[in-house]
């Protein structure tokens, strides 16, 4: 989607006040593209976008991240999705009334060229050609056809096929409006999947799982890898012991970051986690990827944070424990090295 968000006159204030806005580009799947390929790993984006300007510069801007755009298609009729947004955390609940200590978020994309995604229309052999496939949530709400389409693409012969990514994305506002099914849904796909990440608070408003991260497995027990995001307190992740299907458990705070705007942030932490699931790192490593490149998203104003260089996040990522919990990220931090990082780095984010 075309994201507008307040100009520089509109910092603070609610949509119905922001005089003007500036444009930039968002959706979860191809922000998770546009940071996997600014990691360096060959990336194609799949989507559907209007024949229209807003399409022309969507298409322009995600394969400026390095992402291959050969399977986006340009619909004739169908427009592309746009939304406005404030800099707040946009809320998992589906009030009237916003909250005022959230963001408000207002997508227009009813009807949209991606809503039109389909079976028919997206190639199968194009989706399943990576090493990981991954999809979200919020595809699922945009319509009956793309329910279906995910519905087709987490099915697999057994032993064949990539590794199914899926990031839950519960949006509230989605379900309310367009979704062709209750929520619960989400945890139908997530269940066919290899990898899912859902945070506490969308388990708890998409289907009412209150117990904390492990009440959250015992309810999707199949996925080999289960990460349970948990907002500024940092994540755990779960997976299966294949030598006796008992769960190793993981968890790792996240740094202190001076947060700009945190949309775009779990994309970001997802593709870091898949960048260093690629490279083949243990689940400690993927955890720590995932919150810093969470944490370029965090410190920047748009849907997009520019990841660290590798050397950068390599020396991050490598801290010892104290270090790591020591660090603070803010603005501008990807490109330097945080003075909380200057101790030598003591262990190899490769082990």
């Amino acid at each position: 989607m075309v994201v507008l968000r307040p100009g520089p006159t509109g910092a603070g204030r609610r949509l119905a006040d922001v005089p003007s806005f500036d444009r930039g580009i968002g959706g979860a799947e191809s922000n998770v593209a546009c940071v996997l390929a600014g990691r360096g790993h060959p990336t194609r984006w799949i989507s559907r976008v209007g024949a229209d300007a807003f399409g022309t510069h969507l298409v322009a801007a995600v394969a400026a991240h390095g992402v291959d755009t050969t399977y986006v298609q340009r619909d004739p009729v169908r427009p592309t999705g746009v939304y406005f947004r404030t800099a707040g955390e946009r809320p998992t609940t589906s009030g009237t009334i916003p909250d005022p200590s959230y963001g408000e978020a207002a997508y227009y994309r009813a009807g949209s060229a991606a809503s039109a995604m389909s079976p028919a229309l997206i190639p199968r052999a194009a989706a399943h050609a990576g090493r990981i496939l991954h999809l979200t949530g919020i595809t699922a709400a945009l319509s009956a056809d793309c329910l279906a389409l995910l519905r087709e693409l987490v099915v697999r012969a057994p032993g064949s096929g990539p590794l199914l990514s899926f990031d839950v994305n519960y949006r509230a506002a989605l379900w309310r409006h367009t979704a062709p099914e209750d929520p619960r849904v989400l945890a139908e796909l997530a269940r066919a999947c290899d990898i899912v990440f859902v945070g506490e608070d969308e388990a708890e408003a998409a289907w009412g799982i209150d117990g904390g991260p492990d009440a959250i497995r015992a309810a999707l027990p199949e996925p080999a890898v289960l990460v349970v995001k948990q907002g500024a307190a940092g994540a755990t992740a779960y997976t299966r012991d294949a030598r006796d299907a008992r769960d190793a458990v993981v968890s790792v705070p996240a740094p202190a970051v001076d947060v700009v705007a945190p949309v775009g942030a779990g994309d970001a932490f997802a593709a870091g986690f898949l960048s260093a699931t690629l490279r083949g790192l243990p689940l400690p490593a993927r955890l720590r990827y995932g919150h810093l490149m969470a944490a370029a998203a965090l410190t920047v104003p748009g849907d997009l944070g520019e990841p660290p260089p590798p050397a950068l996040a390599d020396t991050l990522a490598g801290l010892d424990p104290a270090a790591w919990g020591r660090l603070r990220l803010g603005p501008g931090w990807t490109g330097r090295l945080p003075a909380q990082a200057v101790e030598p780095c003591t262990e190899d984010p490769r082990t």
